[in-house]
C-alpha cells in the first residue's frame, strides 16, 4: 500500500497526474507499473529488432508436395476425435480501411462543378474508377440501389456520374448503411444463387470443413462490445441453416479486449496526452492485446484467421491446407512431448542427447547456444526442457505478392541467439542500409494462417504471458480531433506476443489467402460467384 502512495506520488511529480487521474486510471483496472512502463517507453523509444535474414524455403520454410500435405491431413483427421478444436477470429476492427478512398470522395468532389469523371482525372483515383465500373458485382449493390431510389426523388432523371454519387453517398452515410463504420465480420462480402452472405457465415461454413471434430465445432470472435448485438443478430439468423448443411453443432463464443490492455497516450514532447476535458487519453493495445482473450480459451488445437481472409471458391483445397497444418502441429507435438516427459521421468541420457538437439534444429528450428556442449549433463537436460516446454505455432507462409504486412525472418536477440519471427517492416530500421536490403529480400508473406497448440503434454494450458517478448511493441503516430499524439501498441499477436513460441514455418499456396483490405476486393474472383461456362 505504501509502494502504491509512493508510486502515485512520483507520478504527479514527474508527469502532473491528479487524484482524478489516478481514478480514471484505476477504472480502467491499468496498474501504475504498467502506466510508468509505457511512459519510460515513449522518452526510451522501443529499439528496432535485427533480422539475420529472410526466412527461404529449406531455410525456416518448409515445402511440402501436395500429396505431403494429404498425409499430415490424414493424420488430423485419424487423430481429431480426441480433441477440441477452436478456431479463433479477431473481428473488432472497423471497415474503415474498406472504404477510405471513397470517404475521401465524398469530402472531396464537388458535385455542383465538376463529374465524377473529372475528379478521377483531378485526383488520378484510380481505385475509384475500379469501384464504379464494377459496381454491380458488389453483393451489396442491388441492397443500397433500391435504398437510393426510396431517397432520391427523381432518381431517373439523374445523370450516371450522379447516380453513382448518391449510391456512395447512402452506402456510407450514417443514418443509412454506415458500411465505413461497421465491423467487417458484418458487411456483406458473397453474393450466392439465391442469398448473400457476411464474413460471419463464411467463418461458421470454414469450421464445419476443418475444425470440427465429433460433429461439433467451436468458433471464437474477439469483437468491440459496441457491435455485439450486429454480431448477435447475424449467429441467430445463419448458425441453424449452416448447421443443417453441414450436419456439425456450431458453437459461437465472444470476448471483448480487455480495457485494462489500453495505453496511455502522449503528446510529441512525451507528456499525457490530455483531450478537450482535460482527461488522459488512452488507446487500445492493438492486436496483441488479445494474447489475453488467446490464453483463456481452452482447446487441444486453435486455429487462428483474419476475419476478411474469407473464401466464396476452392473451400475443399483451403481445407486441405489447414488440416495439413494441422497435421503437422500434431506431429511435432507428439515427438515434443516424449522429449519432456521422458525429463521428467528423469529417462534422458547422455547419448540420447545428440538426437534430442538435432530434433530441435533440424525440426523445429530452435538455435542451439555454442557453448551448450561444455554443459554438465543436468544443465544440457534443463536447457533443453525450457526450449521444448512451451506454446507451438505452425504459420501459413504465402509467396511474397508485394502485399503490405509482416513477412518470416530469422531474428537475432540482444543476447545472440536467433529464432523465426513474424516480422513487421515498422519493426525493422529502414534507415539501416543493411538491414533495409535484408527486408526487401523477404520471399514470403505472413497472411495470418496459423495453427496452435496451448497445453503441455499433461494437458494443462501454458500461460501465454510468460512467452512474450516485451521489447517488441510498436510506437504509433495518431490524429485527436486535429492535435499529433502518440501511441503505444503492444507486441503484435502473431509478433511479439508469440516471440517464444515453437515456431514452423510452411508454405502454403496463394489460394489460400484472400483477404478484403478495400472494398475493391471484393471484385477480385475469389470473391465472385463461379459460373458454369
Amino acid at each position: 500500500m505504501e509502494e502504491n502512495i509512493t508510486r502515485k506520488d512520483s507520478l504527479a511529480k514527474k508527469y502532473g497526474f491528479t487524484t482524478a487521474d489516478f481514478e480514471q486510471i484505476k477504472t480502467k483496472g491499468i496498474s501504475l507499473d504498467k502506466i510508468e512502463g509505457v511512459l519510460m517507453l515513449f522518452q526510451l523509444g522501443i529499439p528496432k529488432i535485427y533480422i539475420e535474414k529472410p526466412a527461404t524455403i529449406n531455410d525456416g520454410i518448409l515445402k511440402l508436395s501436395k500429396e505431403e500435405f494429404q498425409k499430415y491431413a490424414a493424420l488430423f483427421d485419424s487423430k481429431k476425435t480426441s480433441l477440441k478444436l477452436k478456431k479463433f477470429v479477431p473481428a473488432s476492427g472497423a471497415a474503415s480501411r474498406m472504404f477510405k478512398f471513397l470517404n475521401e470522395f465524398l469530402n472531396e468532389f464537388d458535385i455542383e462543378n465538376e463529374t465524377i469523371n473529372a475528379y478521377i482525372n483531378r485526383k488520378k483515383e484510380r481505385n475509384l474508377s475500379i469501384f464504379l465500373a464494377g459496381i454491380e458485382k458488389f453483393p451489396f449493390y442491388e441492397e443500397v440501389k433500391s435504398k437510393v431510389k426510396l431517397l432520391v426523388d427523381n432518381y431517373y432523371s439523374l445523370e450516371s456520374h450522379e447516380k453513382s454519387y448518391h449510391f456512395i453517398k447512402t452506402m456510407l452515410a450514417t443514418e443509412h448503411f454506415d458500411f465505413a463504420n461497421k465491423p467487417k465480420g458484418v458487411l456483406h462480402f458473397h453474393k450466392y444463387d439465391t442469398y448473400i452472405v457476411t464474413p460471419v457465415e463464411e467463418h461458421l461454413n470454414e469450421c464445419a470443413y476443418y475444425a470440427s471434430s465429433n460433429s461439433v465445432s467451436h468458433l471464437h470472435l474477439t469483437i468491440s462490445e459496441h457491435h455485439e448485438a450486429l454480431f448477435q443478430k447475424i449467429i441467430e439468423e445463419v448458425k441453424a441453416k449452416v448447421e443443417n448443411k453441414t450436419k456439425t453443432e456450431l458453437n459461437v463464443g465472444f470476448s471483448y479486449q480487455d480495457k485494462s490492455t489500453d495505453t496511455i497516450a502522449v503528446d510529441l514532447q512525451n507528456k499525457p496526452f490530455r483531450n478537450e476535458n482535460g482527461e488522459l487519453v488512452f488507446r487500445p493495445g492493438g492486436h496483441g492485446a488479445l494474447i489475453n482473450n488467446l490464453n483463456l480459451l481452452d482447446a487441444d488445437v486453435i486455429f487462428i484467421k483474419n476475419i476478411d481472409n474469407v473464401i466464396q471458391n476452392h473451400i475443399e483445397e483451403t481445407t486441405l491446407y489447414k488440416k495439413g497444418l494441422s497435421g503437422i502441429l500434431l506431429d511435432v507435438q507428439q515427438k515434443v512431448f516424449e522429449f519432456v516427459a521422458a525429463i521428467d521421468n528423469q529417462a534422458i541420457q547422455e547419448n540420447d542427447i545428440e538426437a534430442i538437439i538435432d530434433f530441435m534444429t533440424q525440426k523445429l528450428n530452435i538455435d542451439v547456444l555454442d557453448d551448450f556442449y561444455k554443459y554438465t549433463l543436468e544443465n544440457k537436460i534443463d536447457y533443453i526442457k525450457s526450449k521444448l516446454n512451451r506454446p507451438i505455432r505452425v504459420c501459413g507462409m504465402v509467396k511474397n505478392e508485394g502485399e503490405p504486412g509482416g513477412g518470416p525472418f530469422w531474428v537475432r536477440s540482444v543476447k545472440g541467439n536467433i529464432s523465426l519471427q513474424i516480422v513487421e517492416s515498422s519493426q525493422v530500421d529502414i534507415h539501416n542500409a543493411e538491414q533495409a536490403q535484408i527486408l526487401a529480400k523477404a520471399t514470403h508473406f505472413n497472411p495470418v494462417d496459423l495453427v496452435c497448440a496451448t497445453k503441455n503434454y499433461k494437458g494443462k494450458k501454458f500461460d501465454l504471458n510468460d512467452f512474450i517478448d516485451h521489447s517488441t511493441g510498436f510506437i504509433v503516430h495518431k490524429n485527436n480531433k486535429g492535435k499529433e499524439l502518440k501511441g503505444y501498441e503492444l507486441p503484435g499477436l502473431w509478433n511479439g506476443a508469440m516471440s517464444k513460441w515453437i515456431t514452423i514455418f510452411v508454405e502454403v499456396p496463394l489460394v489460400t489467402f484472400n483477404p478484403v483490405k478495400t472494398v475493391n476486393d471484393l471484385l477480385k474472383p475469389a470473391h465472385q460467384p463461379q459460373h458454369e461456362n
